[in-house]
């Protein structure tokens, strides 16, 4: 996938739409080779790669930073960053300027959390030609707001207003909208009523696409079990045993060989 005209008109076309977190260039070049549609420059990079507790760290520096790498790896696959924390809260004239460094970067379309309070820089963004996709429900900028980690969208009320969101952020010329740990009836309604695609995370089944971050997918992020995270491979033990095999070749004197040697 390589723009996102093609990822709004997987909704109708089919087949459901993949895409990677990642936030490097290796990474990327993997995914490049892969059958993964997209791939998204997550602000979660300072969680997995930085050990912070919360994504506040990242910075449109920051994000810039990795899109670039990410960018050069990806092979032309459609890629899409992270507008950091407050960053779409400052106003549009800083939007702009962020969404600017990013597309700069490397990237084809940002993604913005939300959509209450600032509506007004999603629709500017989308009109100036930047293309925006939403992201709803457990919007990790805000978890301190919601008291921490936790499933969005319970409850007849708290779903509706999910609805209404999900249908501004349409409104608004959104490409897309992510729905982050939301009941999976909540998510099915939300996909009925839009005409862009959802991409879900947490979500259940019935969303137009799922996205899943490089290392949790992998078995590549010890101690990472959210409910919602399959294993496609086991990274961990691989990687494991790659560092045992090294540390005990060195240790015997089999390492390097003398075909290893110049």
């Amino acid at each position: 996938m390589k723009s996102v005209l093609e990822f709004k008109a997987r909704k109708a076309t089919g087949p459901k739409i993949s895409m990677v977190s990642a936030y490097t260039h290796w990474e990327a070049r993997f995914l490049a080779a892969a059958p993964v549609d997209c791939i998204l420059v997550g602000d979660s990079l300072t969680v997995v790669l930085d050990g912070e507790a919360q994504t506040f760290a990242a910075t449109p520096e920051i994000m810039a930073r990795h899109t670039r790498a990410v960018a050069r790896g990806a092979g032309g696959k459609l890629v899409i960053a992270d507008f950091p924390f407050l960053a779409a809260r400052k106003g549009i004239a800083a939007a702009v300027d962020c969404a600017a460094e990013l597309l700069r970067a490397g990237a084809h379309a940002v993604k913005i959390e939300g959509v209450d309070g600032h509506e007004d820089v999603l629709r500017h963004l989308v009109q100036s030609g930047v293309p925006v996709l939403g992201h709803l429900g457990l919007t990790p900028q805000s978890i301190h707001a919601f008291g921490g980690h936790k499933v969005q969208g319970k409850g007849a009320t708290a779903a509706a207003d999910l609805v209404r969101q999900a249908v501004a952020i349409e409104d608004a010329g959104c490409f897309g909208v992510v729905l982050e740990c939301i009941p999976a009836g909540v998510a099915m309604e939300i996909t009925a009523a839009l005409g862009i695609p959802t991409i879900g995370i947490g979500a259940g089944p019935d969303t137009d696409g799922q996205v899943l971050v490089f290392h949790d997918l992998l078995g590549l992020n010890p101690g990472f079990n959210a409910r919602y995270v399959r294993h496609f491979a086991d990274g961990g033990a691989l990687v494991a045993d790659g560092l045992a095999a090294f540390a005990q070749a060195v240790a015997k004197g089999d390492y390097p060989a003398k075909g290893e040697s110049y």
